[in-house]
């Protein structure tokens, strides 16, 4: 029998292990799911997209990135098995589409379902109440407009539903509905020279879920949604005509408020986390009980590489890291990618680096992109 107990701390409140340390202070929100890379592709460069090239899941990442999308359609299938080593039927599944409207703007939109899987329900003697199916789901959509040659905008709309409750006698979990909204931007420079090599530099950040806090269970403290900054920057080295390596670095943030250090219910550190989501995103930035030090512990950096032959064939990898103290998870990537002429085909590979286990350990991931409709090229 399945347990859901087991399934909620380790999916909902990342897997942390009983670290004999007092700076141990996760930050943990409503409907995780929401952070969870879907894709193959960011899957084999350490779960990055902010300032990656453009593709079929952009949405997730930056939707600005659209408006320099290189097709005029772009459909992306993705499917990452979840918790593996101790189920089979938890997965993320999602589906991606983007429409190029003229040279300079685009909509996108995309939906992400979670599911928890079966899980059987016994009473306190064993005998069967049936089952459940726990899930969650956000159907989102962006238009992204080119405000200059090289530079882009976007804003997105987001529903997300979570349905975690329990059709038992004095079940409190409820089911959650609500509306997020994304901000993002996206540079791309023209290709220039450098002497021995050409180089193309981009930049993005995305501001993702700003919405209002949930009540998850009835009559509780109402809870964050993962409204999420990030931060990233990379280069192109284009060798020659058939040869690119790309360099990537990226950095997330929470833009929710700290826990703060309490004794019998009064606050002796930090700041007051019981406050609105627009405040929070801001409180965010200063309210970490140990000050500094461990604002920058909540700072997840991640780097990668991916060389690319021909635009036929690509291989990729990238290393996370997360402070022990917020989550531990480090981890490296590898993943690779093929095209047959309109298709991608990406399939990537998780290396766990930490003592913390990873839902994804010994899970091969893979996505499936289309490329539709008429060819646009860029400096």
């Amino acid at each position: 029998m399945k347990k859901l107990s087991i399934i909620i701390i380790i999916l909902f409140f990342g897997n942390f292990k009983n670290y004999a340390q007092d700076d141990l202070n996760p930050i943990t929100t409503a409907a995780p799911f929401l952070l969870i890379a879907p894709d193959a592709r960011a899957g084999g460069i350490a779960d990055m997209g902010a300032a990656t090239s453009p593709d079929a899941s952009s949405q997730h990442y930056n939707a600005a990135k659209n408006a320099f999308a290189n097709s005029q359609w772009q459909i992306g299938l993705n499917y990452t098995p979840w918790l593996r080593n101790l189920t089979n039927d938890v997965s993320l599944t999602s589906a991606f589409v983007t429409n190029r409207i003229s040279e300079r703007s685009a909509w996108s939109a995309s939906l992400t379902y979670f599911s928890l899987g079966s899980i059987e329900l016994t009473d306190d003697i064993g005998v069967s109440l049936g089952s459940e199916n726990p899930n969650e789901f956000a159907f989102d959509g962006s238009y992204a407009l080119k405000l200059s040659e090289n530079f882009s905008m976007a804003v997105g709309l987001r529903y997300i539903h979570s349905d975690l409750t329990l059709r038992i006698e004095n079940s409190s979990i409820q089911t959650v509905n609500t509306f997020a909204v994304d901000l993002s931007g996206y540079f791309q420079s023209e290709e220039q020279n450098y002497g021995g090599f050409n180089g193309k530099w981009r930049g993005g950040f995305n501001i993702s879920n700003m919405g209002p806090k949930v009540e998850l269970v009835v009559g509780g403290d109402e809870s964050f949604i993962p409204t999420n900054l990030k931060l990233g920057g990379g280069f192109d080295f284009i060798l020659d005509d058939v040869n690119t390596v790309t360099a990537n670095v990226e950095f997330n943030k929470l833009l929710v408020p700290t826990p703060p250090i309490r004794e019998n219910g009064e606050i002796i550190e930090g700041e007051d986390d019981n406050v609105g989501f627009l405040q929070g995103m801001f409180q965010s930035f200063y309210d970490a009980p140990r000050g500094f030090e461990e604002e920058l512990e909540e700072v997840i950096w991640a780097v990668s590489g991916e060389y690319m032959y021909n635009n036929v064939f690509a291989v990729r990898a990238g290393y996370l890291h997360e402070s022990p103290n917020k989550g531990n998870r480090q981890y490296f990537t590898i993943g690779a990618g093929f095209r047959f002429r309109s298709s991608t085909l990406d399939l990537s590979y998780l290396i766990n680096a930490s003592d913390v286990t990873n839902p994804l350990e010994s899970t091969l991931r893979f996505s499936l992109s289309i490329n539709l409709g008429d060819v646009y090229e860029y400096f």
